[in-house]
């Protein structure tokens, strides 16, 4: 792991004063025989352990984060060398004193944690067992662990609420000083946290029965909301100190850009051309890690990579969460070790592997986000004093702006905010059974208890009572049905109402719903990995296909499995999982309307799409950030409205479902829309004319939720959304790994189970929640709001072009990507775009 700075001038008196404030001359002491000296943010955070308080560490990665927040309990060891030791130290109930919980979200990053604790205890000589506790855990590590023999404990959300519903849990954790959350924006503004910030919650009531400080400290990289993030991590009524270690770090910014780009672009175009490019720079490093913003990218730029790399194909891998776990960790190993020149990968190398032979980070396409484009830079240069440096290609001329834009907002700081649910009530239903099942549960002091997490510190009292019933007997409609009784009440006290409700409560336990995967596996050979069987239902045995980078024939699918083997030819589909595209960030969305409106910016990204951009200012007009550019085009299959809103594409989905409904009110007809992050197209034969009083009404916020409930199918969306809530409340069982339902079973218990209660009890509190799921999560609103009131203070520009301009042409390409045609979709975009060039 890394830790401090390299020793500099610093005066040693001062140093020395430093670390005997903390009690940490061991430690510098160790520091000092590896060259390093600590950073003041790294004492800071031992002095808040010291303390006893919560807080959160900021700092680049690469900076000594994990040091930061481990030192104070490795001083609070050194201080106390009779209490350390898994030999001796055990409690009045003869388990041996687990002192430090790590939480760490994902499995790769707890094997690396675990590791670099151990070895920092061991090299100072602490006598500390290091454990590791996640889903891959084996029988005989858990059973060690439920012996509490170890004094530090690396786990993941997941995990630490199993752990919670053991009868004996309440001893394991009796003498708990202290909890690190490790990367906890990857937390925040997800289930996944507010399940956490339920479990910190039960872990400081059982601290606060035993007269037992108890400190919190998290840890982050990137996060543009830290006061708020700290709030959340503390739970209200709780102080914590904001631990703030950004130093100066340099990292190198760079497009990969093309020789030529065309004015006319749509998504994807550039995309492989450029890979004589990138062999190019992975030809200039000793490693690269090239990230990818999905799975089926990952895939393709894999097989084109493997198709021309010059060199042993050992020294070639791909990278992502599909990819059986075997595999992911030998390529983890070998990048360790230095035996890979390039890795394809995904998110599931963003966080926390320390990988320092990687010298440098490309990008396909643009990131989306600036803290996603930092996060993955700081991947290379993961030392403290060394640049991170990231070359980003662009997959079409559009995002040459947004690699620029990224580049502006890194500079300036402008990180996105991760925002943190509210009143998760499917995630609250779960930690009701969890704690029924642990010990049971006194109603009014659990509720106390979940007040106390910012999650459900609004709760009140009728949604509680909702949840309550909902776990006693699945709601009024469905009382009469037993498997929806997990809990049983007596009174104020309520426990688990089976075995078997015991049983499918612990395989159940976590908030990651699987969207039906399947396993791929060779028929004389290993697991591959999954793929999502909505996937693999619309291909027939001999149908060819592209994962893990080979090319697969299907034999058969049987037993939730695809039997496979591999196919020689190389023409093959792609997998596409669920959740591919990444929305634009309304930081870089406003970075891109700001260069927009700069004429004079010398980005050579901006430079490369000048001649774009002239050929739209020629043709319509350039918006400046506070325009909102509209534009009205007749072509041979009807009348489009573009809109250029940049509110990014979940948004748009709302926005332009809204705005063709409230035009079908005023002219009843058939409406199409498409579109993207930029904006969205309206079409149809022929649309009503429309003066700025008219367009000021379609964008009007007034009955904003009501029009979009007759603009869209949210009850379709609800739907497919309540699929995925009712499994995370339990009220889906998807049964034991191996023999549980498949997804084409679980869709049609979580439809009739949707239709029953829509008829019979339309507010049942799962209905309500993925109601608001749709609005939030798949719509956006909040964003979409934000874009109606930013309009409502634009002034509107309302171009004619007799042809599509530039940024018109990404959204026609998208809109006639579903169209019934005799040549494909990217034979009739490229002849439109040659057409458009052509012209004057």
């Amino acid at each position: 792991m890394s830790v401090g700075k390299s020793v500099g001038a610093r005066p040693a008196a001062r140093r020395a004063r430093a670390a005997a404030a903390t009690g940490a001359e061991p430690i510098e002491a160790y520091f000092a025989t590896r060259g390093w000296q600590p950073f003041e943010f790294q004492r800071a955070a031992w002095q808040a352990w010291r303390d006893g308080v919560d807080g959160l560490i900021h700092a680049p990665t690469g900076t000594g984060k994990t040091w930061a927040a481990f030192g104070g309990a490795v001083i609070d060891a050194l201080a106390k060398p009779s209490s350390t030791g898994t030999g001796t130290g055990t409690g009045t109930s003869g388990k041996c004193r687990l002192r430090l919980l790590w939480v760490t979200p994902l499995r790769a990053l707890a094997n690396d944690t675990r590791a670099a604790l151990q070895t920092g205890v061991d090299a100072l000589g602490i006598d500390w067992r290091v454990a590791l506790k996640t889903g891959d855990s084996s029988t005989r590590e858990r059973a060690a662990i439920r012996r509490g023999a170890c004094d530090v404990l690396v786990t993941t959300p997941e995990s630490l609420a199993l752990m919670l519903t053991w009868a004996d849990a309440r001893e394991l954790f009796a003498a708990l000083d202290g909890i690190v959350i490790d990367e906890w924006h990857e937390l925040l503004g997800s289930k996944r946290g507010v399940l956490l910030e339920l479990n910190l919650a039960r872990l400081r009531a059982l601290a606060e029965a035993n007269q037992r400080p108890l400190r919190c400290l998290g840890v982050s990289a990137t996060l543009g909301n830290l006061t708020q993030a700290l709030a959340v991590l503390c739970g209200p009524g709780r102080d914590g100190r904001l631990i703030d270690g950004r130093t100066p770090k340099r990292i190198e910014i760079e497009a990969l850009l093309p020789d030529s780009v065309t004015r006319f672009p749509w998504a994807g175009h550039l995309g492989l051309s450029q890979l004589p490019q990138v062999l190019d720079a992975l030809s200039q490093a000793r490693s690269t890690l090239l990230f990818t913003n999905t799975r089926a990218q990952a895939e393709l730029w894999y097989r084109a990579l493997d198709a021309v790399w010059p060199e042993p194909a050992a020294t070639l891998a791909l990278h992502h969460g599909s990819i059986d776990r075997s595999a992911r960790e030998a390529i983890e190993n070998a990048l360790r070790a230095g035996g890979l020149r390039c890795v394809v990968a995904t998110s599931s190398l963003d966080l926390g592997v320390d990988f320092a032979p990687v010298d440098q980070v490309i990008q396909i396409g643009s990131p989306k986000g600036v803290a996603r484009l930092l996060q993955r830079a700081g991947r290379s240069g993961h030392q403290p004093n060394a640049a991170s440096r990231i070359r980003c290609v662009p997959t079409h001329t559009l995002e040459l702006l947004e690699i620029a834009a990224a580049r502006r907002a890194a500079a300036a700081g402008q990180i996105e905010a991760r925002r943190p649910l509210r009143l998760c009530l499917d995630v609250l239903a779960q930690h009701l059974v969890s704690s029924a099942l642990a010990e049971g549960f006194n109603a009014p002091a659990l509720l106390a208890e979940v007040r106390r997490t910012h999650a459900f510190a609004a709760l009140d009292q009728g949604a509680w009572e909702d949840v309550l019933a909902l776990v006693v007997q699945g709601g009024k409609v469905l009382g009469a049905y037993p498997d929806f009784a997990r809990v049983v009440a007596e009174g104020d006290y309520f426990r688990i109402s089976s075995p078997r409700a015991a049983r499918l409560q612990r395989m159940a336990i976590g908030t990651i719903v699987a969207h039906g995967s399947l396993r791929v596996r060779l028929i004389k050979g290993a697991v591959l990995g999954q793929v999502e069987e909505g996937f693999l239902a619309r291909l027939a045995p001999a149908d060819r296909f592209v994962f893990a980078g080979r090319t697969l024939e299907l034999v058969r699918l049987h037993d939730q499995t695809a039997w496979v083997r591999a196919a020689r030819d190389r023409h093959a589909v792609v997998p596409r999982w669920m959740g591919s595209r990444l929305p634009l960030s309304s930081e870089l969305a406003d970075g891109i309307r700001a260069l927009l409106a700069d004429q004079d910016a010398s980005e050579p990204e901006m430079q490369l799409a000048a001649p774009l951009l002239a050929k739209q200012r020629a043709i319509s007009r350039v918006p400046t950030p506070d325009q909102l550019l509209i534009e009205r085009i007749t072509a041979r299959d009807g009348e489009h409205l573009f809109i250029y809103s940049f509110a990014g594409r979940h948004a748009h989905l709302g926005l332009a479902a809204l705005i063709a409904a409230r035009i079908a009110r005023l002219a009843p007809a058939s409406y199409s829309y498409a579109v993207s992050d930029y904006g969205f197209t309206i079409a149809s034969r022929r649309l009503p004319p429309l003066d700025d009083a008219a367009l000021r009404r379609l964008f009007s916020a007034a009955a904003l939720e009501a029009d979009l409930a007759d603009s869209i199918n949210l009850a379709e969306l609800a739907k497919r959304r309540f699929r995925e809530v009712a499994q995370i409340a339990g009220l889906l069982a998807q049964g034991p790994p191996g023999r549980g339902k498949s997804v084409r079973q679980l869709m049609q218990s979580s439809s009739l189970l949707f239709e029953v209660l829509t008829r019979y009890e339309p507010d049942h509190v799962l209905l309500r929640q993925a109601r608001t799921e749709v609005l939030e999560d798949e719509l956006d609103a909040s964003r979409l709001r934000a874009a109606l009131s930013r309009i409502a203070r634009s002034e509107l520009i309302v171009q004619a072009p007799r042809r599509l301009t530039p940024l018109a042409f990404p959204l026609w390409a998208e809109g006639i990507r579903g169209r019934l045609s005799t040549e494909d979709w990217q034979a009739r975009v490229e002849r439109m775009a040659g057409q458009l060039e052509r012209q004057p």
